[in-house]
């Protein structure tokens, strides 16, 4: 399944509807809704999820932006994991108000966590994605920020553990400076919402 012919702003707004999630579209421009798509694959270290970005720009017309990334961290993390329950993996669901715009590890502009969120945790350390068992929330540092400061990256490996990662970094640039203007009209607080492929079937 091909989300990004598939998917379309209605059935975007269907099904969080279905799930009682909210559709921000308050009849002005920049009010963004960001959304993660998790694909039906368990397996770990590919960029095979989707991120849609869809809002009215200056003219009020709508627009939707599917980007290519992850939603589930990396081999590496999932084999060494820094915390001793396990790897965290970010359970679907809207997290009003839980991202901000401020520094990926103090180094360079991402959307940073603020507010809790729910992860499972992946503890046995082979490279299949566990979504399922204990739920923990809080602050784990799970930033929307890139990979590679250049080009796109093939694998996962470190670039997540348990954030959800952008592949392209022309595609990132895009996403931030479009963010920076939701900052200048909405203040700098951001809902992000995790769907799953099997949403849309």
């Amino acid at each position: 399944m091909n989300l990004k012919m598939n998917v379309t702003i209605e059935k975007i707004q269907q099904v969080l509807d279905r799930k009682g999630f909210k559709f921000f579209d308050n009849h002005n421009s920049y009010n963004l809704n960001i959304i993660g798509v998790r694909s039906n694959s368990v397996m770990a270290n590919s960029f095979d999820d989707w991120l849609y970005l869809v809002f009215r720009d200056e003219e009020m017309a709508m627009q939707m932006h599917c980007f290519s990334i992850t939603t589930d961290p990396g081999t590496y993390w999932l084999e060494h994991p820094m915390n001793v329950n396990g790897t965290a993996v970010l359970v679907p669901g809207q997290y009003r108000g839980s991202h901000m715009l401020g520094k990926h590890r103090g180094k360079y502009d991402a959307l940073v966590q603020a507010k809790p969120v729910k992860v499972y945790r992946d503890n046995n350390g082979d490279n299949v994605l566990d979504f399922s068992g204990p739920i923990e929330e809080g602050l784990f540092g799970l930033n929307i920020h890139r990979s590679s400061a250049t080009g796109s990256s093939q694998v996962v490996e470190k670039w997540s553990a348990g954030c959800q990662v952008f592949q392209n970094v022309s595609e990132y640039n895009f996403f931030i400076e479009t963010c920076k203007q939701a900052v200048a009209l909405y203040g700098n607080s951001f809902t992000y919402t995790l769907l799953e492929e099997k949403d849309f079937n």
